[in-house]
């Protein structure tokens, strides 16, 4: 999740209140305080709200939260000065464009800073990591516009941002820093995306780099925005960068699009969306009811436009930049947020139960209490994971029992695990910087063809790390659980043959252990031996 440095100085301008004030009350809007230092502070929000990824947008949910300025934030966008043309061969490379010019800004370090930091959140969230979304923001002052969006032939040379000589696009990919990071993401195409202005001067070479030419400093103050990509999330990106811009006193300026079969259009599109949301559906989400005059303070507290429309119907405006309402339930997590969720009163359940501890939860403890006792450290990933992980880097061939997240916020996280060794050797590779041995296990759940199982995994990564070391710790955990088993040559790939064995206790199937394949430690980017296993514990 991304983590924002906040400078007191300018979020104190831009909220309108004291640093303790907002420290206070930050948390309560859906985000955790990492650190707190005497110039700034780090706060981590979820993936779900991009638009508080800069702190333009804290500034603005923190100005309704504490009532300094509530309901539906307006803009005014000025009318278009600069066209841009969208060419038919970018339409099966990168065919979504949203742009912007934003004028009057008065940059700072910090502020710059702020906008970089912004677009690179963007990029990793709703952008995932550019393949869906990338931002270009360019300093318009040196372009002569009509712009064009367009495809090129990768000959094509210009001089990227942080370099002062010439390179072709194919050096780009290859030598760039940026280049070689995102190639990935136009390699196979013949043509490359690029935004020309119209003297053919290069603003973009999407979803890469900039030109050098563009380069945005404190003596900008009128900037050109793009944003391209794949999908309808171009436009909701847009919206959060310009009106992040508009907060610090820029003024919103519409760009028109000319499409390749002439039609056109003016963006960026701030108009907000208007929803419907009944008392009754709040009453069935909260577990009390509130009175219409209360649903409407609340919206209009986490900066909603919210009108009542008699008794039992709000009609609600949701902002441009809010990427996360999908549903009413989203507006009614967002009353609960604006009521507080410490003023929600506790009842005391009108029926008495006897408690005990469930099986899985006696399960759990005792294996915990094995593998602790033979040296490894209890870690607790993630459940979401992605294909790439749970398959392609395990060597394993995908398989039919997977359920896919519907909306997931990032291609780290589109899929529920069907095994736990990936997300070990995840956190394995996030500590490599780590001295040796690392010896960590998990207790956890599993979901195939939408039924859950506990499984128990372990691995131990170190220069000596051996497929007897592993046997040894199979054997001990089973003989302290009390469970006979018996092991038999295995087939999975993920581990190394003649160094690999499945586990079968009572006639089935449970599990796998052995020395991981040499091929799957390079896929996690590991640089010793690793061995490991895991089994489902029948209860």
């Amino acid at each position: 999740m991304p983590v924002i440095t906040l400078q007191y100085e300018d979020l104190e301008k831009l909220t309108g209140t004291d640093r303790e004030n907002i420290i206070k009350r930050v948390p309560m809007i859906g985000a955790d305080i990492e650190r707190v230092e005497d110039e700034y502070i780090d706060i981590e929000f979820f993936p779900d709200r991009p638009d508080l990824y800069s702190v333009e947008g804290i500034a603005r949910a923190m100005r309704g939260f504490l009532d300094l300025e509530v309901g539906l934030s307006e803009y005014n966008v000025n009318p278009y000065k600069v066209s841009i043309s969208i060419s038919e061969d970018i339409l099966k490379i990168r065919p979504f464009l949203g742009c912007a010019v934003i004028r009057g800004i008065k940059f700072t370090s910090s502020s710059i800073k702020s906008l970089m930091d912004l677009q690179e959140d963007l990029h990793w969230g709703p952008g995932r990591n550019r393949k869906k979304v990338s931002i270009g923001v360019h300093d318009i002052s040196h372009l002569k516009p009509p712009f064009s969006y367009t495809a090129v032939d990768p000959s094509l040379k210009f001089v990227p941002l942080d370099y002062t000589e010439k390179m072709s696009m194919n050096e780009i990919l290859e030598k760039h820093p940026k280049g070689k990071a995102f190639a990935n993401i136009v390699k196979g195409f013949q043509k490359y995306p690029v935004l020309l202005d119209a003297n053919d001067n290069v603003l973009s070479f999407p979803p890469i780099i900039n030109g050098t030419l563009t380069s945005v400093t404190e003596n900008t103050t009128d900037i050109f925005i793009d944003v391209t990509g794949l999908g309808k999330t171009v436009y909701t990106t847009l919206n959060i960068v310009v009106t992040a811009l508009a907060e610090r006193g820029g003024q919103i300026e519409f760009v028109r699009v000319i499409t390749h079969d002439g039609k056109t259009f003016v963006l960026p599109n701030l108009e907000p969306d208007t929803r419907f949301l009944t008392k009754s559906e709040v009453k069935y989400l909260l577990g009390m009811e509130l009175s219409i005059g209360e649903i409407v303070k609340q919206l209009s507290r986490m900066r909603f436009g919210a009108q009542a429309l008699g008794e039992e119907i709000v009609e609600v405006k949701v902002p441009a930049y809010r990427a996360d309402i999908l549903h009413n339930y989203d507006l009614v997590e967002d009353i609960a947020k604006g009521y507080g969720y410490e003023n929600i009163k506790v009842r005391i359940p009108e029926t008495y139960t006897a408690g005990k501890s469930h099986p899985i939860s006696l399960l759990r403890s005792n294996v915990n209490e094995i593998m602790v006792g033979m040296g490894y450290y209890e870690v607790m990933p993630f459940t979401l994971t992605s294909e790439k992980i749970n398959f392609e880097n395990m060597c394993r061939q995908r398989t039919d029992d997977v359920t896919y997240v519907l909306h997931p916020i990032s291609e780290e996280q589109t899929m529920l695990r069907t095994t736990l060794l990936p997300t070990l050797l995840e956190i394995l590779a996030l500590n490599r910087h780590r001295e040796l041995p690392q010896k960590i296990f998990e207790f956890g759940e599993v979901l195939r063809s939408e039924k859950t199982a506990q499984h128990v995994a372990a691995v131990s990564i170190h220069p000596q790390a051996n497929f007897t070391e592993i046997y040894e710790v199979v054997d001990a955990l089973m003989r302290e659980m009390m469970l006979p088993y018996e092991v038999k040559e295995s087939k999975d790939m993920a581990f190394l043959e003649g160094r690999r064995a499945d586990v079968y206790a009572k006639g089935k199937k449970i599990g796998v252990f052995g020395e991981l394949h040499t091929e799957v430690i390079n896929n996690f980017g590991l640089w010793y031996a690793v061995v490991g296993f895991e089994f489902e514990l029948m209860i």
